[in-house]
């Protein structure tokens, strides 16, 4: 895997996207994923913004996503509570089942050929799109070089 690649593509995606409001997110993360590679490998957080998290927080998650059965089921990141809300081939979406904002918040998880993409954001639909878009735009940037 080309890491010098992978952080530039990140750093460049990052700015316009991530932090403050008006950006579609407020956090997201980037894990090194394998899902033929043993089991005892834990997954390494190559890039993350807007959230601190560290990879043993994470085994929960993995463990989820290595079931394979989104459909109903809920997840946690961080302090957040997450019931799997849609399903596609390569993604899921989510929403926060214990949020305290009046406009809720959701999460977008995208799987490409060697990461897990999470994308976090407040609001509701539109802001949804917003984030899938967003999302979509770092995965289809790691696909050119099939990552």
């Amino acid at each position: 895997m080309d890491s010098g690649f992978v952080h530039r593509t990140w750093e460049r995606w990052v700015f316009p996207n991530v932090g403050s409001s008006g950006e579609p997110l407020k956090a997201s993360f980037l894990l090194n994923y394998d899902p033929t590679g043993p089991s005892r490998l834990l997954s390494v957080i190559a890039e993350q913004q807007g959230i601190k998290l560290k990879p043993v927080e994470l085994s929960p998650f993995l463990d989820f996503i290595k079931k394979n059965n989104f459909n109903g089921e809920c997840f946690f990141i961080g302090p957040g509570h997450y019931m799997v809300t849609s399903t596609h081939e390569t993604w899921f979406g989510a929403r926060c089942v214990n949020t305290s904002k009046p406009a809720g918040e959701g999460a977008i998880v995208m799987q490409t050929a060697a990461f897990i993409l999470v994308a976090l954001y407040d609001g509701s639909i539109g802001a949804a799109s917003r984030a899938m878009a967003a999302i979509d735009q770092l995965a289809w940037q790691l696909s050119r070089r099939n990552l």
